[in-house]
């Protein structure tokens, strides 16, 4: 799977275990891939080692919030209608605008 932002392919893995949705990117030097969280709503950035940009979608991926240069030891609290939750590399979403539909290829 891969978003595509800016004509710019980033690699996509979804956290799709319980033990895969607890590590997220904690303790990762080199965030390489972006990672997508089903059903989720809400996410901290504790024991990470990088900042990273955020997107929450809903379940059609129109984009709801976005959150760049997120730093380490941040909550970000549930909002509401949010389905997915896409943590990326930092500086990935710079040109990216709420209710925006984001583009994910399998």
């Amino acid at each position: 799977m891969k978003i595509i932002i800016d004509n710019k392919e980033v690699p996509l893995k979804e956290a799709n275990s319980f033990f895969k949705k607890l590590k997220g990117f904690m303790f990762t030097k080199n965030i390489d891939h972006a990672l997508v969280f089903k059903n989720c709503n809400g996410i901290h950035t504790f024991f990470m080692l990088n900042k990273i940009d955020v997107i929450l979608t809903d379940k059609d991926n129109n984009i709801l919030y976005l959150f760049p240069n997120l730093k380490k030891w941040r909550i970000l609290l549930p909002k509401k209608n949010v389905y997915y939750t896409y943590e990326l590399p930092v500086n990935s979403i710079n040109n990216l605008k709420i209710n925006t539909k984001l583009k994910v290829k399998d």
